[in-house]
């Protein structure tokens, strides 16, 4: 029976070089583009909101049982497999792994009614894939596919967190409080992504997506007959007031230099058309990136809020502030480790470029723990009609991306774990201070980095002094054989 190509990879025996590693990629991903579209059209038609992704839990277990790929279930929904390197260096003599990267993908779907008229669009009324959760989960599964079959070039142990309830900012949290993140040395995600042209990947270090904070405000005046308006303070008005006033704060208290949205999304006040409301709330987001603009945001918009409402004979308060998620911010050496995972991959054309988002992620829980980087699969496509925002009911997708998604993350980490441990890079006499006094490992380790700066600029130096002396030696031989034919 003739073997497939990722048999005859997974068949192998020598040792890839780095070169070869990529193809094999490659090579794998082409086999399972097909697998990897069908399994996103296929959860994509059964979409799940935040905590009810029951099916779906269910359905990323039943194609990890068919790869042979060991999980657990330690939510309701939810699960984290794990892939287990089987290069020499994988474990070490305790059975710990010498290196361990998370990957995530989210799998829970958005409260919106889908207008695309796909043949494969969502059978459960008024819930959709409308931020691509059903392409993170198909992109995983691909990046497993791949995985699997080259397990002699994985030099360490992955945790694959296929994570529930992002859209509510719940998951991470809930992920992380079962120990995903025990012995994790650094995490990766990627997020299909509308603003981003389709074929390419974006990943540029710093912050990427915003702080993304929950606010309610309530608004108390006194009721009165619509026609009497002066008897009352009119808690509509006053709430309609708020949210203009809510905008100065963005044109005039913060540096225009430094993003940041304050949106009102509710208003509800008024129980008839002929009765002047006595109360009304308003609820909403803000977004920032700034650390300094996300602490302060709260008092400036209790100011705002009170002293409006003061102004017109009422009362306000900003009765609920809450913190939903912090920013994702890009850890500088793994975007870089990212951008060279793209290059190899997809070549040049394939690195992205984008500006970030002030949409948010609670992929930041992660990266505020181990290092790591989100990247943005590109997905806009002009010419089949992917250009609608995340969220939006016609949302679509160009599929050709997805096996591209799959290889940068399968490609991120082989690289990852093929890297020196910290230990490693040590030796042994740094790695056993650091078990006792990790404040002076550190100083040695920057003794150590700036005695091999200086060895590099000594060399140089050297090199430097040597091609001086030589250019030296050279202009004087060439002006002896000048004088010499002058004679």
């Amino acid at each position: 029976m003739t073997k497939t190509k990722a048999q005859q990879i997974m068949a192998a025996t020598e040792v890839r070089a780095a070169d070869d590693v990529t193809a094999a990629i490659r090579d794998i991903a082409a086999e399972f583009e097909p697998y990897i579209i069908k399994q996103r059209r296929h959860f994509h038609k059964h979409p799940e909101l935040s905590l009810a992704e029951e099916r779906t839990t269910s359905d990323i277990a039943n194609q990890l049982d068919a790869m042979n790929i060991p999980y657990e279930r330690p939510l309701k929904t939810g699960l984290v497999a794990t892939l287990r390197g089987t290069a020499p260096d994988a474990y070490r003599e305790d059975g710990t792994p010498r290196r361990r990267i998370l990957l995530r993908a989210d799998i829970d779907a958005l409260p919106v009614t889908e207008q695309t008229g796909e043949e494969f669009a969502s059978v459960n009324e008024g819930c959709m894939h409308a931020c691509g959760h059903d392409c993170h989960i198909a992109m995983m599964l691909g990046t497993l596919q791949i995985l699997r079959h080259m397990t002699d070039d994985i030099h360490g142990e992955i945790r694959i967190v296929f994570q529930p309830s992002e859209e509510n900012g719940q998951g991470a949290k809930l992920m992380i409080g079962t120990g995903v993140l025990d012995g994790v040395d650094g995490a990766y995600a990627a997020h299909i992504w509308s603003e981003v042209d389709a074929g390419t990947v974006s990943c540029e270090p710093g912050p990427r997506m915003a702080n993304t904070d929950w606010f309610r405000i309530d608004v108390r005046g006194t009721s009165c007959h619509g026609a009497m308006p002066q008897r009352g303070h009119d808690a509509v008005m006053v709430a309609a007031e708020i949210v203009n006033a809510l905008q100065t704060i963005v044109s005039r208290e913060i540096s225009p230099y430094e993003p940041a949205v304050i949106t009102v999304g509710e208003l509800h006040g008024g129980t008839a058309r002929n009765v002047i409301a006595g109360t009304a709330y308003l609820a909403g987001t803000v977004r920032t990136y700034g650390d300094r603009t996300h602490e302060e945001m709260p008092e400036l918009m209790r100011r705002i809020v009170e002293h409006t409402a003061a102004a017109l004979g009422a009362e306000a308060e900003l009765t609920d502030y809450t913190i939903a998620n912090y920013k994702v911010e890009n850890d500088a050496a793994s975007s870089e480790r990212c951008r060279q995972a793209v290059l190899k991959c997809l070549g040049a054309a394939g690195e992205g470029h984008y500006r970030g988002t002030l949409s948010g992620e609670d992929f930041s829980e992660y990266l505020r723990r181990v290092p790591g980087v989100l990247a943005f699969v590109g997905t806009r496509n002009p010419q089949i009609g992917a250009t609608y925002a995340q969220h939006s009911c016609f949302y679509k997708i160009d599929e050709s991306v997805l096996a591209k998604g799959s290889m940068v993350a399968a490609q991120y980490a082989i690289d990852f774990l093929a890297e020196p441990t910290q230990e490693e890079l040590d030796g042994p006499t740094i790695a056993a201070v650091a078990e006792t006094n990790p404040d002076l490992a550190a100083k040695l380790r920057s003794a150590k980095a700036t005695a091999a700066e200086a060895r590099d600029a000594m060399h140089d130096a050297r090199t430097a002094r040597h091609a001086a002396i030589k250019g030296i030696h050279d202009a004087r031989a060439a002006a002896r054989h000048e004088e010499k034919r002058d004679e």
